[in-house]
């Protein structure tokens, strides 16, 4: 996954080796978020289990399809894109440098939104 020619070649449907490090992934995940809170009485960083709550807006869906365009153009994706360069693929510098850049922008433009009171 550290490769964005992998990537691109999965996302093309002519390579589905990624489909077993995704499902690997989906299936250790929610094994996880099941077993866990059953088999601890607390976490260690909380006092208690909490649901994570959803909030599906229109920024959400925005946000997500930039993420997948970005993605599909790219073949990279954030955390990858960080080990791969622990492997020394340095031209994955660029997309780590328009990942920093879209976040700055965001950030920038979150923080010019007007704030409303909490309910």
């Amino acid at each position: 996954m550290v490769k964005p020619e992998v990537v691109l070649s999965f996302l093309r449907g002519k390579d589905l080796g990624l489909l077993l490090v995704l499902g690997s992934a989906v299936s250790v995940t929610f094994l996880f978020y099941q077993l866990t809170p059953k088999q601890m009485k607390q976490p260690i960083l909380a006092t208690a289990f909490e649901k994570h709550s959803v909030k599906w807006e229109r920024n959400t869906f925005i946000g997500a399809a930039i993420f997948g365009i970005g993605w599909g153009i790219s073949g990279v994706c954030p955390g990858p894109a960080i080990a791969g360069l622990g492997n020394g693929y340095w031209p994955l510098l660029w997309s780590i440098a328009g990942l920093v850049i879209g976040a700055g922008i965001q950030g920038w433009l979150v923080d010019k939104k007007p704030k409303q009171p909490n309910a």
